[in-house]
């Protein structure tokens, strides 16, 4: 089953996702992205020299900016890595660290480099307000400020939410489906922490202390595990969507994550302990409000390719850009038959997804990744396929096998 070139994942970290507004408001998210570097190779048993490539998912640009941007090299030159390292920062929106990983991978299948680290962070509380237009001066017009992260200034599309609840009901998937998921989803989250399943992928932060001794942030933020249906449903549907609320969808969160992936030959040379097996990926893109979709579309793709079917999946993790995108691209992996969609949902997110967790948008590929690698450690091996969408209709996944202990 296995051969010697192989791609397989060495390591899987991320920092506690923090809230908008939270724990993680202050610091820049390349800062996030050095933490993860040192700690995913500390965990490896591994250099900066032992790198060939790194790759690093970003998709606030605003934000980026703050740091001149090029943050994938600034990263890893404030990490201590070998400034002969080459890297790249990517923004694929909500793809983009787990593109990372497909990048560095292809890199690898094509014998350019043994090992390369896939990095995802971002820090939406950090973003700036932009004033645009007034550089050759406005004479007497008031400055006009834009938000970045509202969706609703962005004319020529309409918004994420609004297009994910009309293709939940194109689907026959109701806002009261919607709140469940998304209440499942903390309660889910909730018993994961409680059982220290996410202590093999959390690196703490130290947070800038404000008097005494330093204080640490260990923990994701935003999970409400005593909210019920009834708040939920109280809850008013945001940007003009049917079924989309703030309960139901995500927050705008901080986090870094950074994944390190190797050719089996490399890593038993060097004595590295392979996690996970990667046995194919791909990458989508479609109509641009049919983004609910694309986790469907790209998992079908992805599994094709590794010549097994989302029957074989032990575990399935599709990001929860809302509620309705995990609903909607379960129920189309099911090919519309309802007792399977049932079947596939519980083997979807069983630790929860990013409405408990978060969604650091650079940062949620290499999130779901190594969450479901973790789970299938837990049971002793499988296979697992994680799916993600991004804005406008994109989409990457990923099929790995965990082998038995």
């Amino acid at each position: 089953m296995s051969n010697k070139d192989d791609v397989v994942i060495v390591s899987g970290v991320r920092t506690p996702f923090s809230k908008f507004g939270g724990a993680l408001r202050e610091i820049h998210s390349t800062h996030l992205g050095v933490i993860v570097i040192r700690e995913s190779l500390k965990r490896a048993g591994l250099k900066g020299e032992d790198l060939d490539e790194l790759y690093y998912g970003m998709c606030d640009q605003a934000e980026a900016a703050l740091y001149d941007n090029v943050n994938g090299r600034q990263a890893l030159l404030r990490a201590g890595l070998p400034d002969t390292l080459v890297s790249l920062t990517i923004d694929r929106a909500c793809c983009s660290s787990l593109c990372a990983v497909q990048l560095g991978r292809r890199s690898i299948l094509l014998g350019e480099a043994d090992t390369c680290m896939a990095v995802g962070a971002e820090n939406m509380s950090n973003t700036p307000l932009l004033i645009n237009g007034h550089r050759w001066g406005q004479g007497m017009k008031p400055l006009l400020v834009q938000d970045y992260l509202n969706p609703i200034t962005y004319r020529e599309y309409t918004p994420l939410g609004r297009d994910a609840g009309e293709i939940a009901i194109e689907h026959g998937i109701s806002r009261e489906e919607q709140d469940a998921w998304a209440l499942g989803s903390h309660r889910k989250w909730a018993a994961a922490d409680q059982a220290g399943k996410f202590n093999d992928e959390l690196v703490s932060v130290e947070l800038p202390p404000k008097k005494g001794q330093p204080v640490f942030f260990t923990k994701d933020e935003l999970p409400r595990p005593d909210t019920t249906m009834e708040a939920l449903a109280k809850l008013k549907t945001i940007y003009g969507s049917p079924t989309v609320t703030a309960g139901n969808a995500p927050g705008l969160d901080a986090g870094a994550t950074a994944v390190i992936i190797m050719r089996r030959s490399r890593a038993e040379e060097i004595g590295v302990k392979p996690l996970a097996t990667i046995l194919s990926m791909a990458s989508s893109a479609g109509e641009p409000r049919r983004m609910a979709e694309l986790p469907a579309k790209v998992i079908g793709q992805a599994l094709q390719k590794a010549d097994l079917t989302i029957d074989d999946m032990d575990v399935i993790e599709i990001n929860e850009a809302f509620a309705a995108v995990t609903l909607v691209s379960t129920k189309m992996l099911a090919g519309g038959d309802e007792a399977k969609w049932r079947k596939l949902l519980e083997k979807t997110n069983p630790n929860g997804g990013a409405i408990a967790i978060g969604h650091p948008v650079g940062a949620s590929g290499g999130r779901i990744l190594m969450t479901m690698m973790y789970e299938l450690r837990r049971r002793g091996g499988g296979y697992g396929v994680c799916g993600i969408c991004g804005g406008l209709a994109q989409g990457d996944a990923c099929v790995i096998r965990v082998d038995g202990k």
